[in-house]
């Protein structure tokens, strides 16, 4: 079972590493969204710098205390899977900037995807896009967060 969103499109720069690298302008993993957000609003939400936490190399922030308390309890749940790289690129053996705007929430996890034409591509056969993804992660540095 999957659910998708689009919002929209930011740039991209390098791919993310097997730790959750800040973004150069927010300071913030994925872009200062909260990846409980992701979950609960199914939307990108920005965080505020008061429900702050850190984690896998970077600092998260959440719109409330709730999805900070979320995430504290289980942050391999909420952060995105292959530490944010774009789940279609690793399907196909590279690795891409995720955009925190360009999203699936497959098989309750939280994927990331470089364009929308990527996005559509692994949700039209995401089994084995995942399975593909999985096996590569390790190849390119995009390490799951399971």
């Amino acid at each position: 079972m999957f659910t998708t969103a689009l919002l929209g499109v930011i740039s991209t720069a390098g791919a993310r590493p097997t730790i959750f690298v800040p973004d150069p302008i927010a300071g913030y993993a994925i872009g200062g969204h909260d990846p409980v957000a992701y979950f609960v609003d199914h939307k990108p939400r920005k965080g505020m710098s008061q429900f702050e936490f850190s984690w896998g190399g970077a600092d998260w922030v959440f719109v409330n205390q709730g999805n900070l308390a979320a995430f504290k309890q289980a942050p391999e749940v909420y952060a995105p899977l292959y530490a944010g790289c774009g789940g279609y690129a690793l399907s196909e053996g590279y690795a891409t900037a995720g955009n925190p705007f360009i999203f699936a929430l497959v098989e309750d996890r939280l994927v990331f995807f470089h364009s929308v034409v990527n996005r559509f591509l692994f949700l039209a056969n995401y089994e084995q896009h995942l399975e593909r993804a999985d096996e590569n992660a390790p190849k390119t540095g995009c390490i799951p967060s399971k």
